[in-house]
């Protein structure tokens, strides 16, 4: 699979993710309630592209390359490593929904925010994890 066109993308997607994420809780410990919602609808959006650029990868490696399960060694590795990734930034996906809709009610204070800040180190984690799932799934 080309690194280059959508794991490149998708990398692209995480690691911005990871910076709207910062940006909303940098946001948040200054009590900007509208710049923290800005940034993490925009987290969200991000993470929801990213699995649909990895669903839009599986039809490809699928359809265009052949690639199954039972293809070989490479084919079984790349869709069991991708697709327990792609579990967790689902999972990721969902947390960062609630804490968004926690955020919309106002649950969050800029000194009470803990269930913010433990989304945040599960996402930044699901990131570092693609960052080298990218480097060693699709580059080497």
């Amino acid at each position: 699979i080309d690194p280059w066109h959508i794991p490149l993308l998708n990398t692209i997607l995480l690691v911005s993710s990871s910076l709207t994420l910062t940006v909303a809780h940098h946001a948040l410990k200054k009590n900007n309630r509208g710049l923290t919602q800005f940034f993490m609808f925009i987290t969200l959006c991000l993470g929801i592209t990213f699995l649909g650029f990895q669903i839009s990868e599986y039809i490809e490696a699928y359809g265009d390359l052949q690639l199954t399960l039972t293809t070989g060694v490479y084919a079984s590795t790349f869709f069991l490593l991708t697709w327990f990734h792609g579990a967790h930034v689902t999972v990721g996906s969902i947390i960062l929904l609630v804490i968004f809709v926690r955020i919309l009610k106002g649950h969050f204070t800029k000194d009470s925010h803990f269930g913010f800040e433990a989304a945040a180190w599960y996402w930044h984690f699901v990131d570092v994890v693609w960052l080298l799932l990218f480097l060693f799934v699709y580059i080497v």
